[in-house]
């Protein structure tokens, strides 16, 4: 492994914010995002930040302390695998990263995270844009900061005036992508981001081949955005970790994908939030943009690609791109509804392991979180409501637990 960010010598004499794990057992209908199993009246003891044990309620162990939720579901912590702590979900993209002071962006990163803690995210895969998520990671880890786990990629590697040219970290040549990797690693980040198309394909074959290497030759994944077939297709050749956003795709394509194991990570909350009139224009949206955003979500023709990707098996994570304009790091309904509505997730049950199982495989997390099972860390939640038969329950979350303490 690469050698540590220079925080991590740092000594903490003692955590600005920090909670003691609980030792209790919480009642309620628990949700295991175990395939679709349910136990209707049962319990989830949190002990020593662990889950130590889930069963029904006549099975709950006795002399210790019982929060009991009065039948509310308790289910594992959410993770949004796409998301930009440091844009606000408000305001325009390239104003803020062109303007805002580091400070600022210290402060929005900051109070996304603790919506994200009361909206139920218990991670957050922070996918840059600027290198502001490598200060928003310390500060959790060191405690300056309460907030959710946290993956972040540094700042986004592009090719010299590529896509959003104007935040990220440019680059230009093989050894040039190499630096700019090193650069994020250096400053602790988990993974690479690339921006791999606009309207047309970036990097050439030497500046791609480099960066994949050099992300691996670092131990740490890479992911792409890429948003039609041929980027798709192109990436997945050249060894990435996975793909944000999709789009367009042929039946080569999903095979490819298929035979790599590579997941993609959906993002359409941009295209469903500003698509809704009232919303949109609260939020200073363009007619014209508002009109364009109609007509997308009203073709599902153009999601088919990442339909039959889905049903051949290619994994499906959950992600929002929250930051962009309307899309707030708690607005997570949107997404979850329209990834059944358009038919990447059969029902309510997978759209939830989207954002629970599913996320934390992707992520690198399988074996200790995802579900409510014994022996993985203790993050969870308490929602007022039953988000499998209905997901706007997920607007209710009353409680948030991350490692058995209470984070909201």
């Amino acid at each position: 492994m690469p050698e540590p960010p220079a925080w991590h010598y740092q000594k903490i004499t003692k955590r600005m914010f920090d909670a003691e794990a609980v030792d209790t057992v919480v009642l309620g209908r628990v949700l295991t995002c175990v395939g679709e199993y349910l136990i209707e009246d049962g319990f989830v003891h949190l002990k020593d930040g662990m889950i130590a044990a889930v069963g029904a309620r006549s099975e709950a162990p006795e002399g210790v302390t019982v929060v009991d939720t009065g039948g509310k579901t308790l289910m594992p912590g959410m993770m949004n695998s796409h998301a930009h702590l440091s844009w606000d979900g408000i305001h325009e993209l390239s104003q803020q990263s062109m303007y805002d002071a580091p400070e600022i962006r210290a402060y929005k990163a900051a109070g996304n995270m603790v919506k994200s803690l009361r909206a139920g995210i218990t991670l957050v895969r922070d996918l840059g844009v600027h290198d502001a998520n490598l200060f928003a990671k310390q500060a959790v880890a060191q405690g300056i900061f309460p907030g959710p786990r946290l993956l972040v990629s540094g700042e986004a590697i592009i090719q010299t005036g590529g896509h959003t040219y104007w935040v990220c970290r440019e680059a230009s040549g093989a050894d040039e992508m190499r630096r700019a990797v090193r650069e994020q690693v250096r400053g602790g980040a988990d993974l690479i981001k690339i921006m791999a198309c606009h309207d047309t394909l970036e990097f050439t074959d030497a500046e791609l081949e480099a960066v994949v290497d050099e992300a691996h030759r670092n131990g740490i994944p890479i992911t792409a955005h890429a948003t039609y077939n041929d980027c798709i297709k192109r990436v997945a050749e050249f060894g990435v970790d996975c793909v944000e956003h999709g789009g367009s795709m042929t039946d080569e394509t999903i095979q490819i994908l298929l035979d790599r194991k590579l997941p993609i990570v959906t993002t359409f909350s941009a295209l469903v939030i500003q698509a809704n009139e009232d919303i949109a224009r609260a939020f200073g949206i363009p007619e014209w943009k508002i009109a364009e955003r109609q007509k997308a979500v009203a073709d599902k023709s153009r999601f088919d690609g990442l339909v039959r990707a889905a049903k051949a098996g290619v994994p499906i994570v959950f992600g929002t791109d929250a930051g962009s304009p309307a899309v707030e790091h708690d607005r997570i309904v949107p997404e979850l509804g329209f990834m059944v509505e358009v038919g990447v997730c059969p029902d309510n049950f997978d759209a939830l392991r989207a954002t629970t199982a599913r996320a934390a495989t992707q992520d690198g997390f399988g074996d200790t979180l995802g579900t409510l099972e014994v022996g993985k860390w203790a993050d969870m939640i308490v929602v007022d409501g039953n988000p499998d038969q209905d997901l706007a329950a997920l607007e209710r979350v009353e409680m948030t637990f991350i490692d058995g303490k209470r984070m909201h």
